[in-house]
C-alpha cells in the first residue's frame, strides 16, 4: 500500500437536501440511465481494479461526471496511466492507491481508510471491480491454492475492504457500495469453480449488508452483472469468441453511473444485469 495519497481534492459534500425518488427505479431505468452532466459532482468514489478493463472505464466515466476518483489496483504503472487520462480530460485530480488485494491485510485496509479520511475527508462510493478468473475445471480437480486466491481477491478482500471503509461511507449523505457479480454467480455453472462460488458469496454479502443497514443508515448495497463484455478476463474465459461481437465497457457505463448517483438512492439489495438476455 502506498504511504500517501496523490493530492486529490479535499472537500466535503455539504448538500444535505437530497430527495428520495417518489418511485423506485426499475432495472431497465438503471440500464438506460441518461446521466446529467454533473451528476457526480462533490462525490469521492473508490474503484478497485482501476488499472484496466471495466475498472479503468468506470474511473474515467465517474471523473467525467464530476467525481473525485480514488484509483486502487495492484500495478502502479497502470494506475499512473489512468491518472494521466483523468487529468487530460479535465477531471478533478484523482488519487492512486496501489494495493494487491490478494496479499493485503485488514490492518492495511484500516490504514487506507484513515489515509482517505485524513487526505480527502470523505468517501461517497466504492465500486468493487477487481477480480480474478482462476481455473475453468471440475471442482474435483481444482487446485486448492488457486481456489484460495480467487476467493481472497473476489470475495474475502472485498468484504474486508468494505468493512474497513464503512466508517467513512456511513458519514456520506448516501453512501453507495457496488459489488461485481456474474451470470455464473446468480446461476452457477459447471467448471466455473471458485469464480462462480466467489460471485455467489458476493451476492449473498450484498443482500446481508442490505438487511443489516437499510433501517439504520443511508447506505445502499447493490451488485452489477456486466454480462458479456470485451475485457481481458472474457477473452481468457472464451478464447474462441470474436471480441468484436461483444459490447465494450463504455457501452454499459450508464448502469455504473446510475448506481453511484443520487438517482439510485432508493435502490438497495439488487443484482442488476446490465445485459439481460431476452
Amino acid at each position: 500500500m502506498s504511504d500517501n495519497i496523490n493530492q486529490p481534492a479535499n472537500q466535503k459534500n455539504n448538500q444535505k437536501n437530497v430527495q428520495s425518488l417518489t418511485q423506485p427505479l426499475t432495472h431497465d431505468d438503471i440500464r438506460n440511465f441518461v446521466p446529467p452532466t454533473h451528476c457526480l459532482d462533490g462525490k469521492t468514489i473508490l474503484v478497485t481494479g482501476a488499472g484496466d478493463g471495466i475498472g479503468r472505464v468506470a474511473a474515467l466515466t465517474y471523473a467525467r461526471y464530476g467525481a473525485t476518483v480514488l484509483l486502487l489496483g495492484r500495478t502502479s504503472s497502470k494506475l499512473e496511466y489512468v491518472y494521466d487520462e483523468i487529468e487530460s480530460l479535465g477531471g478533478k485530480q484523482p488519487a492512486m492507491l496501489p494495493m494487491n488485494l490478494e496479499g493485503a491485510t485488514y490492518a492495511e485496509m484500516q490504514q487506507l481508510e484513515g489515509l482517505i479520511d485524513k487526505e480527502v475527508g470523505q468517501l461517497d462510493g466504492v465500486l468493487h471491480n477487481a477480480g480474478v478468473l482462476g481455473q475453468l475445471t471440475p471442482l474435483e480437480m481444482y487446485d486448492v491454492d488457486t481456489f484460495a486466491q480467487v476467493m481472497k481477491v473476489n470475495f474475502t478482500a472485498t468484504f474486508m475492504l468494505t468493512q474497513a471503509l464503512l466508517p467513512l461511507l456511513k458519514d456520506a449523505d448516501h453512501g453507495s457500495i457496488v459489488f461485481t457479480s456474474s451470470t455464473v454467480g446468480t446461476h452457477p455453472r459447471a467448471f466455473w469453480g471458485a469464480y462462480a462460488l466467489s460471485k455467489q458469496a458476493v451476492e449473498g454479502m450484498s443482500d446481508i449488508f442490505t438487511q443489516e443497514t437499510q433501517n439504520t443508515t443511508n447506505l445502499r448495497f447493490n451488485c452489477v452483472n456486466p454480462g458479456a463484455t470485451r475485457t481481458n478476463m472474457r477473452a481468457h474465459a472464451y478464447p474462441g469468441e470474436n471480441p468484436m461481437s461483444l459490447k465494450t465497457p463504455e457501452d454499459i457505463m450508464a448502469g455504473y453511473v446510475c448506481l453511484m448517483s443520487d438517482a439510485s438512492i432508493g435502490v438497495r439489495g439488487q443484482v442488476v444485469e446490465l445485459q439481460p438476455k431476452d
